[in-house]
């Protein structure tokens, strides 16, 4: 084998907690997070050496600050591959946008490698790679919809939402960083009630799934852009069951039931925003 494509999945926060800031910068977290198909498609090809990223999208950079490089370089060294690798990234997710498109692709790239080069690395021993380039990409090598805590490295793969996702991303993108930086966790309000969440996924009750999703980072961001509360209102406006910022944002999602209405909405947000996006839900493991 000499190249593959491989699809890299965007996701959605059903809740966001933040229990605590480590003495390692990063904050201890608890969160329901589920893929959706909106994707990037990545295509890994052998070259004779070194790290070539080339993409369709002018807001990502193609050297080594490029998590996706990161992802390759890390694989390389770890089994010492002496070949190069070429990859193209087609960005359809938003860049900045709190849809895990950054670490999506370093997942993509640390399960092509793998299977490109006949490696064998297990699942876990990607995911153990993977939370040394970013919090998000156990996650999504796992994939489907799961419960993320530690810093979103533990996983408990669960059944996940079956629905109609409107995602909508103001002309704006977000620091991550930054969006932890400004949590005081000790002001946090209102915590997700995660558990009621999970038993409410677990028997199909998405009624209850909307009206307590929850994500602690949502009044920071709002406060640095009030265009995302602007955006969960029109949401709920056009018939979303529920609504909810997405990671550190700006990103907002609406959930949907039917597909009439989901169309309805994405049609009326596209004539404001635009980007603005009508997906499905990914199924996660019982």
């Amino acid at each position: 084998m000499e190249e593959i494509k491989v699809k890299g999945m965007a996701k959605i926060n059903i809740s966001l907690d933040a229990l605590r800031k480590r003495e390692d910068g990063y904050h201890e977290v608890k969160m329901i997070m589920q893929q959706v198909d909106l994707f990037d498609e990545i295509h890994l090809k052998k070259i004779e050496k070194g790290i070539i990223i080339e993409t369709n999208c002018e807001f990502i950079p193609t050297d080594e600050s490029n998590i996706a490089y990161k992802a390759a370089e890390l694989m390389m060294k770890k089994y010492n591959i002496q070949e190069g690798i070429y990859i193209y990234i087609n960005k359809k997710i938003p860049v900045g946008a709190g849809l895990a498109g950054g670490s999506t692709d370093a997942a993509a790239v640390l399960k092509g490698l793998n299977e490109l080069f006949g490696i064998g690395a297990s699942e876990k021993e990607l995911m153990e790679m993977g939370t040394n380039i970013g919090a998000d990409v156990p996650f999504c090598i796992v994939g489907g919809a799961a419960l993320a805590e530690g810093i979103g490295e533990k996983l408990t793969p669960i059944k996940g939402i079956d629905q109609w996702v409107i995602l909508c991303k103001p002309n704006i993108s977000v620091s991550t960083a930054t969006v932890y930086k400004k949590l005081d966790v000790s002001k946090i309000k209102n915590h997700p009630k995660t558990d009621k969440l999970l038993k409410a996924i677990e028997n199909n009750d998405i009624q209850t799934v909307a009206l307590n999703l929850c994500n602690v980072l949502e009044t920071v961001t709002e406060n640095m852009h009030p265009v995302v509360k602007d955006i969960k209102r029109r949401m709920l406006e056009y018939n979303a069951m529920g609504s909810l910022m997405s990671g550190s944002g700006p990103t907002v999602f609406g959930l949907y039931k039917d597909y009439g209405k989901a169309k309805s909405a994405y049609d009326n947000l596209s004539k404001i925003y635009q980007q603005v996006y009508l997906v499905k839900s990914c199924m996660g493991d019982e």
